[in-house]
């Protein structure tokens, strides 16, 4: 059954293990490596479904004969309701069968890329863009739940941020695949449609391949919770069995200040990832005189480091603080805002090896508490019953940053010049900074309510 009403974990005891106790440890082993490559492959094509149209606009814009404004409508209604959508998946997803959840999502948004290529009308096309983007939304909610049921507090901030840069390879991967296709559509191969319905094609495989790999929680497969498996203990417990779903979420979520609190704090870090990320090109090139091939291969340098800069955040907090983010994020942060400013005033055509290393820098250190802060963070602070819907609360929050890193930062910078929009970036790394050391305590474990007036 897709949904279905969620046993209490104080509801079952050690007898009750389906699986053997010599056989425990290596089914969880199987089932955990099982779990996380799958989930991570699922999600790496999720992005071949939502990412296959940007390094295409200029063919797009060509053949179905539309122009920029109307390529920044489609641009605008997917992050819309891609945002909405993740906050509504994130509230059902908890709910939900992980493996029917996440394959339903992809196979959806995978059949529309079988035909959207087809289409003549710019109404249709925005609609099922849109569609897309509502099918999309339901990738990352069910994965958030995989990692807490699957992987113990004390690990789950090395895993999640491994499981992160799925985003990356996803984008990468799409990027050479649409490469060849235009490649073969210029040679006369195959018709320019074939950038929406091959990664459709291969969306539609993979959910199937999703659907046979994956599976639910541990316990349906007959094995203990993690805590129980990794003797390891959740820092928020759900607090009564009897609750209903609605209750979950009014009390772990709606009215959890921190979940509230980290929400806000991923709305600044999103503002500088993109702030920082969208507007280099456009700062180095006509500000800095950097010539056009040399900042094409700067912008490359910022989601490539990236990678390594949350996979490093998410051991390091492993290793040395228990799984605890606050004290990596702290650090990272305050190093992302000195790397901002840094950049602002020493990069140039006179500094080109400073100006890499701070797009480096700055790449490095914002994946670090973006995917800790809107992932791994929420999930100490709510019970795993809710993670999905923590997820989706500071998901919305995260498009409202980034809706605010174009429209917004464009406007102070065409007010106040380009000091005012990194000092902007700086100040809402410092933000997110402060917002996020006011829940050291509750990460700790130091505050056992979780009621919002704790």
């Amino acid at each position: 059954m897709l949904f279905r009403k969620l046993p209490s974990l104080r509801q079952i005891k050690p007898s009750e293990y389906e699986v053997p106790k010599n056989l425990i440890d290596k089914t969880y082993k199987h089932w955990r490596w099982r779990m996380f490559i799958g989930m991570y492959i699922g999600y790496t094509i999720f992005y071949f479904t939502r990412k296959n149209i940007s390094p295409a606009l200029p063919l797009i814009s060509e053949k179905l004969e539309i122009d920029l404004v109307e390529l920044g409508i489609l641009s605008s209604v997917f992050y819309v309701v891609y945002g909405i959508g993740k906050f509504i998946s994130g509230m059902i997803a908890d709910r939900a069968n992980i493996r029917i959840f996440l394959a339903i999502g992809l196979f959806l948004a995978s059949i529309i890329h079988l035909f959207i290529g087809y289409l003549n009308s710019l109404y249709l096309i925005v609609f099922f863009w849109g569609l897309n983007a509502a099918f999309n939304s339901m990738g990352f909610p069910p994965i958030a739940k995989g990692l807490v049921h699957w992987f113990s507090p004390k690990e789950r901030a090395t895993k999640w941020t491994i499981m992160s840069s799925s985003h990356t390879a996803g984008t990468f991967g799409v990027g050479l695949l649409i490469a060849g296709i235009i490649n073969l559509y210029y040679k006369g191969i195959v018709g320019w449609e074939a950038v929406f319905y091959v990664p459709g094609i291969i969306g539609c495989l993979t959910a199937i391949f999703l659907f046979i790999t994956l599976r639910d929680r541990p316990v349906s497969l007959g094995l203990p919770p993690i805590e129980n498996y990794k003797n390891d203990r959740a820092v928020v417990k759900l607090g009564s069995s009897g609750l209903s779903h609605w209750e979950i979420l009014k009390k772990y979520i709606f009215t959890n200040k921190y979940i509230w609190i980290l929400s806000i704090a991923n709305m600044f870090i999103y503002i500088v990832r993109y702030g920082t990320l969208d507007w280099a090109t456009i700062f180095l090139y006509d500000i800095k005189g950097i010539d056009q091939v040399s900042v094409a291969i700067f912008w490359t340098l910022m989601p490539l480091a990236g990678i390594p800069g949350g996979i490093v955040a998410g051991y390091l907090a492993d290793r040395y603080w228990n799984g605890r983010c606050v004290p990596i994020n702290v650090i990272y942060l305050i190093l992302l805002t000195f790397s901002i400013i840094g950049f602002y005033f020493y990069s140039g055509p006179d500094n080109i090896i400073l100006t890499g290393v701070s797009l480096l820098l700055i790449g490095f250190l914002i994946d670090g508490p973006q995917n800790l802060i809107s992932g791994v963070q929420a999930s100490r602070v709510t019970v795993k019953e809710a993670i999905s819907g923590a997820c989706g609360m500071t998901g919305i929050f995260g498009y409202v940053g980034a809706t605010f890193s174009g429209v917004g930062l464009a406007y102070i910078t065409d007010t106040l010049g380009w000091f005012a929009m990194y000092a902007s970036c700086a100040i809402a790394s410092i933000l997110c900074l402060l917002l996020v050391i006011t829940t050291w305590k509750k990460e700790r474990g130091d505050i056992k309510s979780i009621n919002v007036n704790d």
